[in-house]
């Protein structure tokens, strides 16, 4: 009896000895199992402030056990060891000189690598770190190095590691969703098709185009960080938080989160948004559809039928096998006699379309189906009709997505690869055997002749209306044949022109004008409006050479850049189908006599421009120059979202035109210096028309000359009686805003119009980077990309060097000649601009502005 008590003493005593939980470090020949820390939920390891702690975890005690890292405040795990081999209640994990074990009776189910050294401690950090290290303390494996679905503040995903989502919330075992970091991005992919970018999302500003070397945050930003962490390539701005996590969720989004208040995690970021474009959302060839509300809902394409996570052909085919080990890319899957294609119809997209490039380039429908045809990894297609471009979707099938209901609609036709059953083969064959072996003679012949005959009437039928069109002087539409004897890759929706003569009712609603032609408003048929933009002095440029130029500008997406719907090249006629943009230009909003713009319109508005011409200038594959950057050519959609309009059109311009061209530019306030010096034309002429444009913001009027009027009292008269007088004062406004910047006066440069509802700091942030930007030495301007950040607040805005704007003084002084010698002829050539009439203050006040230069001075041969 004595023995019995003192072994049960014994017993507990170590059960309380192995049950305890141990602070920050942990030392060799340790084990632990979830049993045997049970009243602790499985917890044995703390970090020193027990923000973090390492437990033996079932998730949704379920019966798989995972070795975690967990957010004690949250409950959220950042890290798990063995997730592809859980472990049961009785399995447990051992600590040794070697490393880390976890088996599941005497199997071992996961461990870390081989070690140079000897283990001499496990440390958990603060920041969630799992630490591996020798007697010297340094080092020999951290958690942090082999991330699972989650990083964390302080820790890097680096190029070569992804994270991989889990399978459930429940089931931490690694889905079929990974985010990877590339040379420039960090990118979603499913089973190795991309479906989103980090650099499509509005919020994420790219810095600087050296080479991405891995993603990191903070407790306020996201950043992919190059040249070892001194250059930020691309960031992306956080509310502030002391716990911030990124996690890749079973869902496919990549969704950021932070913690708020108590144990709340709020949602700071989640891409993509749409849900449409996660690629398993609606399950296999499930239709997935948003509504108004970025609802999504699911369905099956016609043709298909639900068969319980998939959508089947509803004929009973069935969907061809895939690249196995014995077939490789390129080989020909089945027999070839027993495929066909469902066709899935237009309005309907791939997730993988946007991110990848044709299989073929100008080929017909059924070259692209034949190409898929014979090759085992392609699964279906879908066929650009405008470019002739063929997409291929291979190695698995996604969802399919709708978008009658989205703003993208293509013409893009869709067909699913399909083997017929052996039920619809045997049908086939009897009836082949049952036709009549003289119809089988006869018919082919027949097809044959009827074609020939067709064929020849419709050349006749040809010659006789080129004759005629010839005849009466018209324009010849061997034009508009041309144009299709050839393709370009991503050239976007070709319209013909009575098709935009009908939405434009014959052009009749001008809503603008400028240098490359005139802009009418037009309906098409399914009550989508467009603008419709007319193209002059093009002078006589090749069908092709526009195209070329169009596929380019067609191909260039941003959210601050208008979108370029389709174009028209029948005949001599050139039109470009842009989006209709329902707040029309910034100059009519900025300087017109409706409702002022409040000052975080004027900065988001002057923020979406600058991302804008930071994407033209290093976001796209083709550098674009835009040379035109004003007012006029900032459009306002809801909500005041800017989008830069006619960019790349100056590489339409033929070489006679290219004297209009420089001139059309330089009478209007915007025209760098390097223009007039015959230098070199570089982005940074349109850094130089945007720091204008961002003076225009600030100030509500125009950057020319400002001539304002008001009374003063004369008391000089006989009589002692007073008199009115008018009074003028000068001033071109850019070198008036220099001088305040001297003197610190930053607010006598906001809007009058404002009435007080901007602080100085504010004003004095836009007229520093605006000045910045009009620095005389192009190489010392800021480039687009920094512009953003300093906007942004993640670059801090620089002090602009008064020596680089002493140029300002000399166009001041010849506005100011310029203005004296035409005010002998009541400004007969100046061009009023309303603005400034609109202030609260009791001077009557107008601007006018004109060229400083003339038009001689400022042509040359560009």
């Amino acid at each position: 009896m004595k023995t019995l008590f003192s072994l049960t003493i014994i017993f507990l005593f170590c059960s309380l000895v192995s049950g305890a939980m141990f602070t920050e470090f942990l030392y060799p020949n340790f084990s632990a199992s979830n049993f045997r820390f049970i009243d602790n939920q499985g917890t044995f390891l703390l970090s020193r402030n027990q923000t973090f702690k390492v437990s033996i975890f079932n998730p949704g005690e379920q019966s798989n056990f995972y070795l975690c890292v967990i957010h004690v405040t949250s409950h959220t795990i950042i890290w798990s060891a063995n997730r592809n081999a859980p472990i049961p209640t009785s399995g447990n994990m051992e600590l040794t000189p070697q490393g880390i074990h976890i088996y599941e009776g005497n199997t071992l189910k996961w461990s870390t690598p081989a070690l140079k050294s000897s283990v001499q401690a496990l440390q958990l950090t603060e920041m969630g770190n799992l630490v591996l290290l020798d007697q010297l303390n340094n080092s020999l494996w951290q958690s942090f190095d082999e991330p699972t679905d989650t990083i964390v503040i302080a820790q890097s995903l680096p190029q070569g590691k992804v994270l991989t989502s889990g399978v459930s919330d429940d089931n931490l075992s690694a889905g079929d969703y990974r985010l990877a970091i590339t040379d420039s991005d960090a990118i979603l992919q499913w089973r190795g098709q991309t479906y989103w970018r980090l650099s499509m999302e509005t919020r994420a500003n790219r810095n600087s185009n050296f080479i991405v070397e891995y993603m990191a945050m903070n407790s306020s930003g996201m950043f992919l960080f190059g040249r070892s962490g001194l250059a930020v390539v691309m960031q992306m701005s956080l509310s502030p938080s002391d716990f911030q996590i990124a996690r890749l969720d079973p869902s496919g989004q990549f969704i950021i989160s932070r913690l708020i208040s108590g144990a709340k995690m709020e949602q700071e970021f989640v891409g993509p948004t749409d849900g449409c474009k996660i690629p398993l959302v609606c399950g296999k060839i499930g239709l997935c559809t948003e509504n108004t509300s970025k609802r999504t809902s699911c369905s099956c394409p016609q043709g298909f039928q639900k068969h319980s996570s998939t959508c089947m052909p509803s004929d009973g085919s069935s969907f061809p096998q895939a690249c196995n080990n014995l077939t490789k890319k390129g080989d020909i899957s089945n027999n070839s006699s027993d495929i066909s294609y469902i066709k899935l119809g237009y309005d309907m997209n791939y997730f993988s379309i946007q991110f990848s490039q044709p299989i073929r380039y100008s080929v017909n429908l059924s070259v692209c189906q034949g190409l898929c045809t014979s090759d085992c990894s392609c699964l279906g297609i879908f066929h650009e009709n405008s470019s002739g471009s063929c997409y291929g979707i291979e190695n698995d099938l996604g969802s399919i997505i709708s978008t009658t209901a989205l703003d993208d609609q293509n013409d893009l036709l869709g067909f699913i690869k399909v083997i017929a059953s052996s039920a619809s083969d045997g049908g086939n064959t009897s009836e082949n055997e049952q036709f009549p072996v003289i119809a089988q003679i006869l018919l082919p012949s027949t097809v044959f002749l009827v074609a020939v005959a067709f064929g020849f009437f419709w050349w006749r039928r040809r010659r006789i209306s080129k004759k005629k069109v010839l005849k009466f002087g018209q324009v010849s539409s061997r034009s508009s044949i041309d144009l299709d004897s050839f393709h370009i890759p991503g050239l976007p929706q070709r319209f013909d022109y009575e098709e935009l003569e009908l939405a434009t009712e014959n052009f009749k609603t001008k809503i603008g004008s400028g240098g490359f032609g005139s802009v009418y408003k037009g309906i098409f048929p399914d009550k989508s409006i467009v603008a419709v933009k007319k193209l002059t002095n093009l002078g006589v440029q090749g069908k092709k050479d526009f195209c070329t130029e169009i596929a380019i500008i067609g191909s260039i997406h941003h959210v601050n850049l208008v979108k370029l719907r389709g174009f028209c090249a029948q005949g001599r006629q050139r039109l470009l189908v842009y989006e209709y943009m329902n707040r029309g230009s910034l100059d009519r909003t900025l300087f017109g006599n409706g409702p002022i713009l409040e000052w975080q319109e004027r900065f988001d508005i002057a923020l979406g421009t600058a991302r804008g011409l930071s994407y033209l200038h290093t976001g796209c594959d083709h550098k674009i120059i835009h040379c035109d950057v004003k007012p006029e050519n900032i459009l306002l959609h809801d909500h005041f979202q800017a989008k830069l309009s006619d960019f790349g059109l100056s590489k339409l311009l033929s070489p006679e035109e290219s004297s209009l061209f420089t001139t059309m530019r330089g009478t209007r306030g915007y025209l760098a210096p390097e223009w007039l010096t015959n230098s070199a034309i570089s982005e940074k002429t349109d850094v130089y028309s945007f720091g204008m444009v961002l003076l225009e913001l600030v100030s509500g009027r125009k950057n020319c000359l400002t001539r304002s009027q008001s009374h003063s009292k004369d008391n000089s008269h006989s009589g002692g009686g007073s008199t009115s007088s008018l009074v003028s004062e000068l001033s071109y406004f850019p070198l008036f805003a220099l001088e305040m910047h001297e003197q610190g006066k930053y607010l006598e440069l906001a809007d009058p119009r404002l009435e007080g509802r901007v602080k100085r700091e504010e004003v004095e942030k836009l007229v520093c980077i605006a000045l910045c930007c009009v620095h005389e030495e192009p190489s010392l301007r800021p480039n687009m990309v920094s512009v953003v950040g300093m906007l942004e607040g993640g670059i801090a805005f620089v002090q602009p060097k008064v020596e680089l704007l002493n140029f300002l003084r000399f166009y001041g002084r010849r506005f100011t000649e310029a203005s004296m010698l035409e005010d002998g002829n009541e400004h007969s050539n100046i061009v009023l601009f309303p603005g400034a009439s609109n202030s609260a203050s009791s001077a009557s006040d107008y601007q006018a502005c004109f060229s400083y230069i003339s038009s001689q001075e400022v042509s040359g041969p560009r």
